[in-house]
């Protein structure tokens, strides 16, 4: 750890831009950004107790003021120190961040303590940081120029924390368009995509309608992607920002089904389309046909809606 003085693992004083921490070289010295990735070793948060984590339903990431894995605002700081400042920041490049984050920038603005302007800079690139901060693979600390001599700066646990703290002080906050256009678009499937691609639509000034033919929004983060890695209630609190802001929402909206898509041309200005792929493709390998071999997405949508049931028993009782 980066924290730790002598064998009582603290820092000298809790204030970031005071207290002192251990060095690779053995001292205990200010934090600095100068030789910050010389002088300071990846550390990269933990997930929870395995013990703790068999005994919930929550996600692996830690959270603030209640297990003891998650990193101080002091830790934090030294990690984003980490970021070297390279003139070639590959981890935002094609070869990096599919969306080019500006990495290197909101890193900086983490080492000062900056962290309103922070997540302004995530905001610019990212509609939602809380999701790929959680389940992004991370292809921006494989493209980190850090990593070709030492180990990667800790970019994914660092671009949530910027959003979970940003949620916290209440910087996150509705955005609802000073003008409309007095244009309407429908957009077709609640995924990643239809949600991205009807926040920026809204923010143009058009008013967005989002068709899903599930009953819950979210598509593939809600249904796709495990409890374990992206609670439902973090899908929730930004899609009820976004409704906030003007988006509507339609459930149980199958177009070609139950809803014509020609009466959506007819309704709309424009139709945008950001379907997923429900038709599973299977494997014909040995055991394929044998019992308790299920495809991944429909044994998901089973488990999100029995969560559900069982959460709405606990809170009748």
């Amino acid at each position: 750890m980066s924290l730790t003085i002598k064998n009582n693992h603290k820092p000298l004083n809790h204030q970031p831009e005071l207290c002192r921490v251990k060095r690779r070289d053995g001292s205990y010295q200010p934090i600095e950004k100068l030789r910050g990735f010389i002088n300071y070793q990846r550390n990269k948060e933990p997930y929870r107790d395995a013990s703790k984590r068999v005994l919930d339903w929550e996600e692996l990431n830690p959270v603030e003021g209640r297990d003891d894995e998650k990193h101080t605002s002091i830790e934090r700081k030294v990690q984003a120190a980490r970021c070297m400042d390279c003139g070639t920041p590959f981890c935002q490049t094609h070869t990096g961040c599919p969306v080019n984050n500006l990495i290197p920038e909101w890193n900086n603005l983490v080492y000062n303590g900056q962290w309103s302007d922070a997540i302004e800079r995530l905001h610019k690139t990212n509609n939602f940081p809380e999701f790929t901060g959680r389940v992004c693979p991370a292809p921006c600390e494989g493209a980190c120029v850090a990593g070709l001599v030492d180990q990667p700066i800790t970019i994914k646990d660092i671009e949530y924390s910027i959003v979970d703290n940003a949620w916290k002080e209440g910087l996150i906050t509705p955005r609802i368009p000073k003008e409309r256009t007095g244009m309407t678009v429908a957009v077709v499937g609640s995924g990643p995509a239809g949600l991205a691609a009807a926040d920026q639509l809204n923010q143009m000034g058009h008013k967005v309608t989002v068709f899903e033919r599930a009953d819950r929004i979210g598509g593939l983060l809600m249904y796709g992607i495990p409890n374990m890695k992206l609670e439902k209630d973090t899908v929730d609190r930004r899609v009820n920002l976004l409704r906030e802001e003007g988006i509507e929402f339609v459930t149980n909206a199958n177009i070609g089904q139950n809803v014509d898509v020609n009466e959506l041309r007819a309704n709309f200005d424009a139709l945008t389309l950001t379907l997923g792929s429900t038709k599973p493709r299977d494997l014909p390998v040995p055991g394929r046909d044998l019992k308790g071999v299920h495809f991944a997405m429909v044994s998901r949508k089973i488990c999100v809606c029995f969560r559900s049931s069982m959460l709405s028993i606990q809170n009748l009782n």
